[in-house]
């Protein structure tokens, strides 16, 4: 536990781990993931303080995506029993990212399903994230791949952070998603920020990925410079091809959020979904593990949490919501 607390406290003063520290951060066994614990809370406490951010979204359009990501319940080429429908009305998204502000709630994202979005779309979203931002909330959106000038009219209308998922590490990609190339995510991302957004860009664990590509995705969003990481763990989802997997325990969770805060200490490490049904018991002590943000209400296709739940969660732990 002392190697772990003094790998910390060298990273918070800047210090890069070597190859051969992260292989021991990677080689420890899940039933000594407690180990990491002071470390990662440390740095934790050092770049984001006892303050979670908790943030909210809303599907603001479900269904009929052309891309065949392996997990995922929205794609036209998974026989699932999701709700399908178009982009959302501006009023009736903005009416949800208020009643979210209502509850505490300080960043709300819209989340569309498809590989982008229409210019009219891009315009509706445009109007919502107006509104949203003269009530006070930080909007976020997540709309696929779009174009420079599409970014740039979200970020004039009050966007200041866009998220885009890279999903898995890109040596595991090929295996999720074959109808486009990482490259395409990557370059997403960079977009956004050359656009001088925020960026918010994480994955799924679960999926059937090691520990290396753990590692191995950590590295890239480093490279990336993101801000924050959303970490969602998977729900296997009926008549996708990964309904059947289930390889997360509570303890590997705990492990990927830790070896997540090491690797990347500055950054927003935000839990989203799958946390409760694959942490159970264990779903408060992410904290502990190194998460700094939740995502609270329900998720794309599936119901979350109540927010006052998160929110007495929090500060039972002595925490305090941002």
């Amino acid at each position: 536990m002392q190697y772990f607390l003094d790998l910390a406290l060298k990273t918070a003063q800047g210090y890069i781990l070597t190859d051969a520290e992260q292989k021991t951060l990677l080689e420890l066994p899940y039933q000594e993931t407690y180990r990491l614990f002071p470390g990662a809370e440390l740095l934790r406490r050092n770049f984001c303080a006892d303050k979670i951010k908790i943030c909210a979204i809303t599907n603001a359009k479900s269904g009929r995506c052309s891309e065949d990501c392996a997990f995922c319940a929205q794609s036209a080429h998974h026989n699932t029993s999701i709700s399908r429908y178009p982009l959302k009305a501006p009023g009736q998204m903005s009416l949800e990212g208020r009643n979210m502000a209502s509850q505490g709630v300080t960043r709300f994202s819209l989340v569309t399903s498809g590989k982008g979005l229409e210019a009219e779309e891009v315009q509706q979203v445009c109007q919502v994230i107006r509104e949203l931002a003269s009530q006070g909330i930080s909007p976020c959106a997540s709309l696929g791949v779009l174009h420079k000038e599409q970014l740039q009219d979200l970020k004039d209308a009050g966007l200041n952070r866009y998220h885009h998922n890279l999903e898995t590490a890109p040596g595991f990609f090929p295996s999720i998603c074959t109808t486009h190339d990482y490259s395409q995510r990557t370059d997403t991302v960079r977009l956004a920020r050359n656009t001088g957004l925020s960026v918010c860009s994480g994955a799924v664990f679960g999926l059937g990925e090691s520990d290396v590509h753990v590692l191995e995705l950590a590295l890239v969003l480093k490279e990336l410079a993101v801000d924050a990481v959303p970490v969602n763990f998977l729900v296997p989802i009926p008549g996708t091809p990964l309904e059947n997997n289930d390889q997360l325990t509570p303890l590997r969770c705990l492990k990927i959020i830790s070896i997540l805060r090491y690797m990347l200490p500055r950054q927003e490490i935000i839990i989203c979904g799958g946390r409760l049904e694959n942490l159970g018991e264990l779903h408060p002590l992410v904290f502990m593990a190194g998460a700094s943000g939740l995502m609270t209400g329900n998720y794309l296709t599936r119901q979350g949490r109540v927010v006052a739940e998160d929110m007495q969660m929090i500060t039972d732990l002595g925490l305090e919501p941002a």
